[in-house]
């Protein structure tokens, strides 16, 4: 007779055998990872934590039932491992620990190997504040030298409460940190997020795509400075006005949904 304790170890053992060969043959041919959530012991958000989503996290609302538990998990997750500083007397509440964690878990909900190493803190400002890398004023940044991203929370909630300006401060951030991630890291879902930016880029230089994307008057300019602010700001745009930029450029829009492994059923608009 076979023990709970030993059925567990022996499904433990096959998902285990079925990453380590298996997964690699299937990202190669799908490009998604194997599964995405299995959660054996899920962390749990307080009751305030918790009603922050409820009231003002329109991603989490849109979820059913059982994907909220696993968008509670990541956020609790988060929140445990990241270290969260207030700079500028700023005080950091429960509301900025969820609403910055919620951030990143939208935007990593499709990854399995969501948390990452290249930042471990998160820095917050009361609003913009002077850079010590560009000695300039800054809303946000991602300090790679300091592993921390940085934002001012002013620019921050703005971003968050105005959810269809194609401007938010948080995906963009967090943007700049999935990209170097993915530049670095070989989990099966940066492995995905990378292999999918290069066909972003064969897109770009296709004929004519880079001036009829400027052209547009879609992306708004400072896309166009370099390769990392390009993907910040069209991942901005794909969680802010997909509707808009699946009408107006498919091809770009899906490569960004398999990037994230992004399910469109997830959306919230």
């Amino acid at each position: 007779m076979i023990t709970a304790i030993q059925f567990f170890l022996i499904v433990l053992l096959g998902i285990s055998i079925a990453v380590i060969i298996v997964e690699p043959i299937y990202v190669f041919v799908f490009n998604k990872p194997f599964y995405i959530h299995w959660y054996p012991f899920r962390r749990k958000l307080s009751h305030i934590q918790r009603d922050i989503l409820r009231k003002e996290c329109a991603f989490y609302q849109s979820l059913s039932a059982k994907r909220k538990l696993f968008f509670e998990h990541r956020t609790a997750t988060f929140i445990a491992k990241y270290r969260f500083f207030g700079k500028g007397n700023f005080v950091v509440t429960d509301q900025c620990k969820v609403l910055i964690a919620a951030t990143y878990v939208m935007m990593t909900f499709g990854m399995r190997h969501y948390l990452i190493e290249i930042f471990n803190k998160i820095i917050i400002y009361p609003q913009h504040y002077l850079s010590t890398i560009s000695n300039e004023y800054h809303k946000g940044e991602f300090n790679r030298g300091l592993k921390a991203v940085v934002f001012s929370w002013k620019d921050f909630q703005e971003g968050f409460l105005f959810d269809n300006d194609n401007l938010n401060l948080g995906i963009h951030e967090f943007s700049h940190a999935l990209y170097f991630h993915g530049l670095k890291s070989r989990d099966q879902s940066a492995v995905v997020f990378s292999s999918t930016y290069v066909k972003i880029q064969e897109y770009l230089v296709q004929p004519n795509t880079l001036e009829q994307l400027v052209l547009s008057n879609y992306f708004r300019i400072y896309a166009y400075t370099n390769q990392v602010e390009f993907l910040a700001v069209i991942l901005e745009h794909f969680f802010e006005t997909p509707h808009i930029f699946k009408k107006e450029f498919p091809e770009l829009y899906n490569n960004v949904r398999d990037m994230i492994n992004f399910d469109e059923k997830d959306s919230i608009s």
